[in-house]
């Protein structure tokens, strides 16, 4: 089988769920990226020859037809030389400024939904509530049961919709964490939706009573500056650290001298939501407890009192207890990490999302 995805932009760093559907998909995987006008194929400098090129130049010009019309009978033309059978589309945004053109392949399609995009109130608008991309889907993915909701209160067709939670990477499923130090770890953006002021004000409800107790915030985002003055105005600079994009592999070696992943999302003023966050995923598969929101598709993956302490959006105060819960009772925490380690191989590896991904890319190509 011959899969193409198509994703709006080239393997962004935050975007790690697209990179691993691009790695362990099986059979021929062609990775399409950038906007509708502008796309290319990774691995390839020209999706077609010169020739062809100059001849569709020449139609638009005698047609009159747009300038994408040449980008997109690129895209047509590289489709059928490599004789794709099925297309996975990232972001239902995406699927929507493609449609004229995965129509005019008649390649059956699947959306692959991931936050922002089923939840961002004017987006849904502007992609008129997405219907004619259900109508024109073979599947659509949903990475929680909030979005599962969601998308069929805008109109998804409920047999077209499947829930299929990411999974880790398996290279956190062998962290082994010595729960070192007195020390909570974040990554992800600083956006609304992932609230990390709420973080650092729990965080300082307990910072007092802790001096030895470190807060770790990794990622960047327009909220980050803003994070980086609350921590001077509380004088925290020597408990909260600001690491700024890291790697995977530093993030598992701060994930396995950690006592806890902790992480405040909400739903922002303009409707975003997460999906289900992979940082946490990865987190708890670590053996790290996870202290969050309910939001989105964490409870999905998170089981308050047995793999982590979740608490409602905008609840600092409830945060902070969860926090001074596992600072002074090591083994609760050790527990937690345990619980969710087992809990997460069991019911969201890698390996099942991709196989449950797979299935379906199968089943739609016949």
């Amino acid at each position: 089988m011959n899969i193409a995805i198509f994703s709006p932009s080239q393997n962004p760093y935050s975007e790690t769920f697209i990179q691993a559907h691009k790695t362990y998909l099986k059979d021929n995987v062609f990775y399409y990226y950038g906007p509708n006008g502008n796309m290319k194929l990774e691995g390839s400098d020209h999706l077609m020859s010169k020739s062809e090129r100059w001849s569709y130049r020449l139609i638009r010009k005698i047609k009159n037809y747009s300038f994408n019309y040449t980008n997109q009978q690129s895209i047509l033309s590289s489709l059928k030389k490599q004789a794709i059978d099925v297309v996975l589309v990232e972001y239902g945004t995406h699927a929507y400024h493609l449609l004229d053109l995965l129509k005019q392949s008649r390649l059956p399609i699947v959306v692959h939904f991931h936050g922002f995009d089923a939840s961002v109130n004017a987006v849904v608008k502007k992609c008129n509530n997405y219907k004619d991309v259900f109508d024109y889907a073979a599947k659509i993915i949903a990475v929680s049961k909030k979005m599962e909701q969601m998308l069929l209160d805008t109109g998804c067709p409920k047999k077209k919709l499947i829930y299929n939670v990411y999974g880790p990477q398996p290279e956190f499923e062998i962290v082994s964490p010595n729960f070192s130090r007195k020390q909570f770890i974040s990554i992800g953006r600083f956006t609304d939706k992932k609230a990390p002021y709420y973080t650092i004000m729990a965080f300082k409800e307990v910072a007092t009573r802790h001096p030895d107790a470190k807060l770790l915030l990794a990622g960047d985002g327009e909220l980050q500056n803003m994070c980086q003055n609350l921590v001077k105005h509380y004088q925290l600079e020597n408990q909260v650290q600001f690491l700024g994009i890291i790697s995977p592999d530093a993030y598992r070696a701060l994930l396995a001298e950690s006592l806890a992943f902790v992480q405040h999302s909400i739903r922002s003023e303009n409707g975003d939501m997460e999906g289900t966050p992979l940082a946490v995923l990865e987190a708890s598969v670590a053996g790290l407890p996870v202290i969050s929101t309910y939001h989105a598709g964490i409870p999905d993956v998170i089981i308050h009192g047995e793999t982590g302490l979740l608490n409602e959006e905008h609840d600092v105060n409830t945060m902070a207890k969860h926090m001074a819960r596992l600072l002074d009772d090591m083994q609760y925490a050790k527990q937690l990490g345990a619980n969710g380690k087992n809990h997460i191989l069991e019911h969201y590896s890698m390996q099942r999302h991709i196989k449950s991904l797979q299935d379906i890319l199968e089943y739609i190509s016949k």
